[in-house]
């Protein structure tokens, strides 16, 4: 399969003054058929379906790469270390002081 993505920006709808940004791709006739009958059993175009397919894989995706997973021993550590702060050491301390004094508070 060859692809060749072409975004062009800054085009007006003629039925809506919403700058409009355009995509095409290059794909194969059996992949293309293959969406095509996906689009036609939901009853959408073949530009609706590839759209909202694209923008719902794009979320997922964004949200998984957002989402901290940690294991449940992972969490446990981490709730104790909020809820039970060991002690600032010297370096801790001598940072904090840093701060105070550049930020005048």
């Amino acid at each position: 399969m060859t692809t060749a993505n072409h975004a062009q920006s800054g085009t007006k709808n003629a039925k809506s003054t919403k700058t409009v940004a355009r995509l095409e791709a290059r794909v194969s006739t059996e992949i293309k058929a293959l969406w095509q009958q996906a689009a036609d059993l939901e009853g959408r175009t073949l530009t609706d379906f590839v759209v909202a397919a694209v923008q719902a894989h794009a979320r997922q995706v964004i949200e998984s790469h957002q989402t901290l997973v940690l294991s449940r021993e992972d969490s446990e550590a981490f709730v104790n270390a909020l809820l039970n702060p060991p002690e600032p050491n010297e370096a801790l301390k001598a940072a904090a002081k840093r701060y105070k004094k550049i930020m005048g508070d």
